[in-house]
């Protein structure tokens, strides 16, 4: 294997991803544009054909990107396939044949360090790229390997990671490869709209966590998220606004007596005790329970 082509494959793979980034709203990218790129007078394929997980060019001996589809809200969650016990991420096997050429070739990029992309579905057709990525372990026995951000060393497949600790791997877990499934699936949700104030353009929107996502109970899935624009994202997250677990707003009293313009008045203050706006589908509704105990900590702060 030419290791030095494989690498420089790859940086230029991530510089062309840098470039189309740079012009994307979102951070993600159409299936059309992560077909193929063009190095040294060459055309790469950065993902095979749909239904194939694992990409690996014919002109490379390493695989060069993964891929998880989007699977929409109600059906089987993606991010499920996602992580291990251990908060690592995990990737399935093509098929549970060990040698097959995929398989090999996405050993061989761990054999070598070589760095591949992640491209998550967070719509249908539509992909957010994560790169670089490792494959850091191989787990035989349940037909995965094992990912992760930065190049670690396992000792095996069952034991427990060099660095980093398990908060840590959770943590960033979350953010890097549930975060955009759990934004999409909620503003879907939504309908594309703040829960509060009704604003459409998805630019100002956010997946807001009613229970935080590195707290007990705060898994990045709908009924723990709301669609909100980020000025009432803060507000809720400063608890300057609160959502009772029958989806009535309360705006903290300190505010409602205050006079500061427009923005106080109508964004805040005039929201009192209306309902948020809820999703078309009862089962993408706020969940109660996590609602009550946020709303326990808003009451507390005021």
């Amino acid at each position: 294997m030419d290791e030095l082509r494989e690498l420089a494959v790859r940086e230029a793979l991530f510089k062309h991803l840098d470039d189309l980034l740079l012009v994307s709203i979102d951070e993600t990218l159409r299936w059309d544009q992560t077909e193929t790129f063009a190095f040294n007078g060459e055309s790469f394929s950065i993902r095979q054909a749909r239904g194939r997980g694992i990409s690996k060019p014919a002109a490379l001996d390493g695989a060069l990107s993964i891929t998880t589809a989007f699977t929409p809200f109600g059906r089987e969650p993606p991010y499920e396939d996602l992580q291990g016990d251990d908060g690592y991420p995990r990737y399935k096997y093509e098929g549970a044949n060990l040698d097959a050429y995929t398989n090999r070739a996405l050993r061989l990029c761990m054999d070598y360090g070589l760095p591949i992309v992640y491209f998550i579905g967070v719509r249908r057709g539509v992909y957010k790229p994560i790169y670089p990525m490792f494959v850091v372990g191989d787990d035989p026995r349940h037909f995965e390997f094992i990912l992760w951000f930065s190049r670690i060393e396992f000792v095996d497949s069952a034991s427990v990671p060099v660095a980093p600790d398990k908060r840590y791997v959770l943590r960033e877990t979350r953010s890097r490869l549930h975060q955009p499934i759990f934004r999409e699936q909620v503003l879907n949700a939504y309908a594309a709209a703040c829960a509060v104030c009704s604003l459409k353009h998805t630019q100002l929107l956010d997946a807001a966590h009613i229970i935080g996502d590195s707290r007990p109970n705060g898994d990045p899935v709908v009924p723990n998220g709301i669609a909100l624009c980020k000025i009432h994202h803060a507000a809720y997250d400063q608890n300057f606004l609160g959502i009772r677990p029958d989806y009535k707003i309360v705006i903290n009293p300190e505010l409602l007596g205050e006079v500061d313009g427009p923005m106080l008045k109508h964004g805040l203050q005039e929201m009192h005790g209306s309902q948020i706006h809820l999703p078309r589908r009862h089962v993408a509704y706020p969940d109660q329970e996590r609602l009550s105990v946020r709303f326990e900590e808003f009451k507390s702060a005021s």
